[in-house]
């Protein structure tokens, strides 16, 4: 039913045009007569009415199969744009052409103007009908929106910011009222993109969202380094407007630049600096060609890496996790990817010797990227037993299958609460990299671990929970007014943890440089107004305190551990820790008997192989 009335309005649109052309081609014929003798009908010679009314049957013929053939009849007129207008001038001038010919090999005489206004007259009468919809269309879409849709302030008089300007005055189902634009160059200042006015620099943000009363922002330079991004952003947060931008300048070189890309302004754009490169193609060729595993896969980390090491060519790349719905999400979407990928998933606890073992030597992996741990410092202080079960003896036991399995290179991930821990997720993650710095002295396994800070949006950081408590309508709970983290995206962090990966020799404990601490505070204030909202007015900030086994700041690097550099400024090296590793085993052994008999507080235990813990509530 729905397609015959699809088909019954097209049709009646075709005989509408058909119609008015037909008009059109008989007026056009005349007025240049008309125009030639200045409106004055009497003076104009019978020989030339003669030869129009001769000429005007092969004219509606023709120039109804030229307009057919150059398909002004199929185009859809509400999105016409270059090209139809192009077809209508080769319609207008072909069929003047057409009429030349028939005229001067017929020996009917035209003024010598005549060709030339016919075509003119021709197009401009088509170029009415096919556009006037369109700009009817237009006019009452943007009308409506100046009285009901979304005030839009752009940022970006360039290529990406005309682009954006056009799709949103072009789409009917937008809702955004573009009001002004801005840009630094003052050269465009006072000037007009797609009928918006340039109305200045950075510095007439706040007065002209006030004077136009926007609501949202659309920051368009995607070339600019972030560090002018987050100046901008900045000025943009005193306005309360929600801010969108581009993700990136591959955008506008791959002419994806469109409403859809656009996203909402991130923490990331506030880190005040630009994303971490490494060239992870030269890095990488180690991968290659070789079988990996990943335990914890299907984490923030471990997927990731999977996602990176994926692109790189691997003989086979196995995902081994407990958690069977992120390790499922994982699988699909690399199979939808990297069709060719040799891709195995595996379900299996790294605390279970047996199953490790059996992994490992049925697939004899070359390199391993251990990823797999709990690491929610809160949680775990009140289930310690469980951390030390999963993050050492789980490392234990994946390290020790490595190692028997004949694996050339394991990798730790560790974490900057290793170091001085007041906690029992620290504290277990400092043992484990002492376990991997023992194992490295008694096997031809190359064993390191890489150590950094907090990922943003990894799963249980802070920024997931801040978005879902402003979704709330708040408050956002923030533990002290003066913690403080380091911070870096999944992408980057990992990238680094491959690098770190192929410089190892096996040993060594890579830190990894992330750039300034971040307040937490300033995040949480930054997001609410990213948002859209104003802090403390729409949406309060508590204060909650600290979280058992929860510092103030982290540190990446323990006093004795010294630093080493390497080719990556951002990538060093923590000189190893002597440990007596017969007084290790025997205390690992009694920590093992202890988590098993599950007894009550093993604080002390861990404290007596880690020196340098110190539980919270005894700081």
């Amino acid at each position: 039913m729905k397609k015959r009335v699809l088909n019954s309005k097209l049709i009646t649109r075709r005989v509408f045009l058909i119609i008015f052309d037909i008009l059109a081609i008989f007026l056009s014929a005349f007025a240049p007569l008309v125009l030639r003798y200045e409106f004055n009908l009497s003076e104009i010679p019978n020989v030339f009415i003669d030869s129009v009314w001769w000429i005007l049957p092969i004219a509606l013929v023709t120039t109804l199969i030229v307009f057919y053939v150059l398909r002004l009849y199929h185009s859809l007129w509400a999105y016409a744009g270059v090209t139809e207008m192009q077809n209508i001038l080769v319609a207008g001038v072909v069929s003047a052409a057409i009429q030349a010919v028939v005229l001067l090999v017929s020996k009917h005489h035209v003024p010598r103007s005549y060709y030339f206004i016919y075509a003119l007259c021709l197009i401009a009468a088509t170029m009415l009908s096919r556009f006037s919809y369109r700009f009817a269309r237009d006019y009452k879409h943007r009308s409506h929106n100046k009285k009901n849709g979304t005030a839009v302030m752009v940022i970006g008089a360039g290529d990406a910011g005309n682009v954006i300007i056009k799709e949103i005055n072009n789409s009917y189902y937008s809702t955004m009222s573009i009001k002004c634009i801005i840009d630094d160059n003052q050269d465009k200042w006072g000037r007009y993109v797609q009928g918006i006015k340039v109305v200045g620099g950075r510095d007439k943000i706040v007065e002209y969202c006030a004077l136009y009363q926007i609501d949202e922002i659309i920051i368009a330079i995607p070339s600019a380094p972030r560090r002018v991004i987050k100046e901008i952003i900045d000025i943009c947060q005193v306005t309360s407007c929600k801010l969108k931008t581009l993700p990136g300048m591959y955008q506008l070189v791959n002419g994806e630049v469109d409403i859809s890309k656009l996203r909402d302004v991130d923490v990331e754009d506030l880190l005040g600096r630009d994303p971490i490169r490494v060239d992870l193609d030269s890095i990488l060729t180690y991968v290659k060609n070789q079988v990996v595993v990943v335990t914890g896969g299907g984490g923030s980390i471990g997927s990731e890496l999977c996602r990176q090491i994926a692109t790189h060519q691997p003989k086979q790349l196995i995902i081994v996790d407990i958690y069977e719905n992120n390790a499922y999400d994982v699988q699909q979407e690399l199979k939808i990817k990297h069709p060719e990928l040799d891709l195995v998933v595996l379900i299996a606890s790294v605390r279970n010797t047996n199953r490790m073992n059996k992994i490992f030597e049925e697939y004899k992996p070359d390199i391993v990227y251990h990823a797999a741990a709990h690491k929610h410092v809160p949680l775990m202080e009140t289930s310690p037993n469980e951390a030390v079960k999963n993050n050492v003896f789980g490392t234990w036991k994946t390290a020790q299958a490595a190692a028997y399995a004949g694996v050339k290179k394991f990798v730790m991930i560790s974490t900057d609460k290793a170091v001085n821990p007041t906690n029992i997720m620290g504290a277990t993650k400092r043992i484990c990299e002492m376990i991997i710095q023992t194992f490295n002295r008694h096997y031809d396994t190359e064993f390191v671990a890489v150590r950094f800070g907090n990922v943003l949006g990894s799963n249980g950081s802070v920024i997931p929970l801040f978005r879902k408590q402003i979704e709330a309508g708040g408050p956002v709970t923030v533990t002290h007014p003066d913690i403080i983290r380091y911070f870096m995206t999944i992408p980057e962090a990992v990238s680094l943890v491959l690098q770190a990966g192929a410089y190892a020799k096996g040993g060594e404990i890579f830190v990894l440089d992330m750039g300034e601490p971040v307040k937490i505070l300033d995040l949480a204030r930054n997001l609410i107004r990213l948002s859209g909202y104003k802090v403390d007015e729409d949406i309060k900030i508590v204060f909650t305190g600290l979280r058992p086994g929860e510092k103030l700041y982290e540190e990446l690097l323990m006093e004795e551990e010294g630093m080493k550099d390497t080719a990556n400024k951002l990538i060093h090296i923590g000189k190893p820790i002597e440990i007596d590793e017969e007084k290790f085993f025997v205390q690992l052994k009694q920590l093992k008997e202890a988590t098993i008999h599950e007894e009550d507080d093993i604080r002390e235990m861990i404290r007596e192989i880690v020196p340098t813990y110190v539980p919270k509530q005894q700081v």
